[in-house]
C-alpha cells in the first residue's frame, strides 16, 4: 500500500502544473489564424482588440457610476476611470504642447496626454498598430464589415475618382485641428486646459453620446450604416487621429515585406488588405493607411512569402506583434502611475458642483 501510494506521487505532475505539450498547443492556436481566404485574421489580433473593446466599455460603466454618483452629490465619489481620457485626444495634444511649454504635466487630463504619447510611440514602432490592434472604434468598424459581407456576401468600394478625395478629408481635419493647436500662445493653452469645459470634458464627451440629438443620431446612424457596407469607413476617410498617427508610421522600421520569389500572385493580400493597399505589387509597405493588422500576412498561402519585419531584417510574429503592442500601452500605464500622471488632481466636490451646473453656459466650447 505505502509502495503504491509513493509510486502515485512520482508519477503525478506537481499540482497545477500543465504538459508542455498543451502550453505548446495553446500558442499555436493563439498564434494562428482564422477565418476564410482573404478574410484570414490573426487569432492573437482578435483577442487583443477585445481586451481593449471589453476594457473600453468596464470604463464606460465606470464613468456613468461616477458621473451619476456626482449628479446625486454621494461623496465620496466612486473611483473615476482615468482611461475614459483616451477618448479626448484633442485635450491629450494640447496638453503635450503644452507639456513642451512648461516642462510639467497638466494635472487636468493627464492620461490624455501620456495615452496620445503612447499612440505615437505604437505608430513610430508598429505602424498604426493603435488603430487595428487597441481602438475600439476600429474593432467595431471591422465588427460591422463582417456582418456587412455575411449579409450581403461582399463589402463594396467607392469608385476610385471619389474614393480619394474622400480619403483626404482626414488630413484635412488633422490640419485644422493642429493649426488651431499650434496657433495658440503657451498662455491660450493654459487657459483652456484650466477651463470650465476641459475640466468636465470626459463626462461631456459621455453625454453627448448618451444625449443625442437629431442631428448626432443621424450622424451616427449614417456613419453606422456606412461601415456595414464600406470596409473602415470611419477610418478610412474622417478619423483625424487616425491620419495623425499614419504620418508617424511612415518613419516606422517595421513594415510588411514581400518575397518576389516566393510570392505566387494569387492577389489574397490585396484582398484582405482593410486598407486596400496593392501588397501584391510592393516589395516592402511603407504607405501610411497600413495599419499594421497582419491580415494581409494571415491570408496570404505560402509561407514566407509575407512577413512582418523590422529593421528590414527581423522577423515578427503575430504573437510577437501583440505583445509589442501590449508591452508598449502598459509601459506608458505604468510609466505614467510612477511619475504620478494618470489619476488627475480634481477633487470629488468640485466634480460634484462642477456636474450638478453641467448646463450652465461657461461649460459651454470655448471655442464658441
Amino acid at each position: 500500500m505505502g509502495n503504491g501510494r509513493k509510486l502515485v506521487l512520482e508519477v503525478l505532475p506537481p499540482a497545477g502544473a500543465k504538459p508542455p505539450g498543451e502550453v505548446r498547443r495553446a500558442v499555436n492556436w493563439v498564434s494562428g489564424a482564422t477565418g476564410r481566404r482573404a478574410h484570414r485574421t490573426f487569432r492573437a489580433r482578435l483577442l487583443v482588440q477585445s481586451f481593449f473593446a471589453l476594457a473600453s466599455i468596464l470604463v464606460g460603466f465606470q464613468l456613468a457610476r461616477f458621473y451619476l454618483a456626482a449628479q446625486a452629490g454621494e461623496l465620496p465619489l466612486p473611483t473615476r476611470p482615468p482611461g475614459a481620457e483616451a477618448y479626448l485626444p484633442i485635450s491629450g495634444l494640447m496638453g503635450l504642447l503644452d507639456w513642451m511649454y512648461q516642462g510639467t504635466l497638466n494635472v487636468i487630463h493627464p492620461a490624455a496626454t501620456v495615452l496620445v504619447l503612447v499612440a505615437l510611440s505604437m505608430a513610430f514602432l508598429l505602424r498604426k498598430g493603435f488603430c487595428s490592434w487597441v481602438c475600439p472604434v476600429g474593432f467595431l468598424s471591422e465588427l460591422l464589415a463582417r456582418f456587412g459581407r455575411w449579409s450581403f456576401g461582399r463589402s463594396f468600394r467607392v469608385w476610385r475618382w471619389l474614393d480619394i478625395p474622400l480619403r483626404s478629408l482626414k488630413y484635412l481635419l488633422l490640419a485644422f485641428f493642429l493649426g488651431s493647436i499650434l496657433a495658440m500662445s503657451a498662455a491660450e493653452l493654459q487657459a483652456f486646459i484650466q477651463s470650465p469645459y476641459n475640466r468636465v470634458a470626459e463626462v461631456k464627451m459621455g453625454l453627448f453620446f448618451l444625449q443625442l440629438g437629431k442631428t448626432g443620431t443621424l450622424v451616427m446612424g449614417t456613419l453606422l450604416l456606412a461601415s456595414i457596407f464600406i470596409k473602415g469607413a470611419w477610418c478610412r476617410y474622417l478619423c483625424p487621429y487616425g491620419a495623425l498617427l499614419g504620418l508617424f508610421s511612415w518613419l516606422s522600421p517595421t513594415k510588411i515585406t514581400r518575397d518576389v520569389d516566393a510570392c505566387v500572385s494569387c492577389g489574397l493580400c490585396d484582398k484582405a488588405c482593410m486598407a486596400r493597399l496593392n501588397v501584391s505589387k510592393a516589395g516592402s509597405v511603407t504607405n501610411p493607411e497600413c495599419t499594421g493588422c497582419m491580415d494581409c500576412v494571415a491570408a496570404c498561402p505560402v509561407a514566407g512569402a509575407l512577413d512582418v519585419r523590422t529593421l528590414g531584417r527581423r522577423r515578427v510574429s503575430a504573437l510577437g506583434f501583440a505583445g509589442a503592442v501590449v508591452g508598449i500601452f502598459l509601459a506608458g500605464y505604468v510609466g505614467a502611475r510612477a511619475i504620478g500622471g494618470w489619476a488627475n488632481r480634481i477633487t470629488d466636490q468640485e466634480y460634484v458642483e462642477r456636474i450638478q451646473d453641467l448646463d450652465s453656459p461657461m461649460y459651454g466650447h470655448p471655442g464658441r
